[in-house]
């Protein structure tokens, strides 16, 4: 029953996270009036869906969902880790393909130097995968005993 209960509470600080995400790219897109770029949609399209499919995880009491919260977080963190780089190397902003109209390489924010809005997101995918992680391992674990 704890080991449960400790699956719901990693999986809704998942959503959670997922949700704030969500919610912080439509403020800076909805509000402020920041174009997404094309790697910016791309990241969108694997935070997006995550709301959902990890409320349904809480609401139905299914730690299984963590595997699907996983692998869209992996891809949607090597796609800002990418995205990142771009931003912030030298070398690959030099040498960076056509992003669409707005360009990759471009920085709404840049606080403190280094956050920017795809660091902001691969942090997500980060926290994300940390959680998911830790109920598949949990999991893994009772199916053992």
């Amino acid at each position: 029953m704890e080991r449960e209960k400790r699956a719901e509470n990693l999986l809704l600080a998942a959503w959670a996270t997922a949700l704030i995400a969500t919610l912080g790219s439509l403020y800076f897109s909805e509000v402020l009036g920041y174009i997404p770029c094309d790697l910016c949609w791309f990241q969108r399209i694997f935070m997006y869906p995550q709301v959902i499919i990890l409320g349904i995880a809480i609401v139905r009491k299914d730690a299984a969902a963590a595997r699907y919260s996983l692998a869209l977080s992996l891809i949607g963190g090597i796609i800002s880790l990418y995205h990142y780089t771009l931003q912030k190397v030298p070398f690959f902003q030099h040498y960076a393909l056509s992003c669409g109209r707005i360009p990759c390489t471009g920085q709404y924010i840049n606080w403190l130097g280094f956050i920017t809005i795809p660091f902001l997101a691969f942090t997500a995918f980060m926290i994300i995968i940390l959680l998911s992680w830790t109920v598949m391992r949990q999991q893994r674990k009772e199916s053992e005993r």
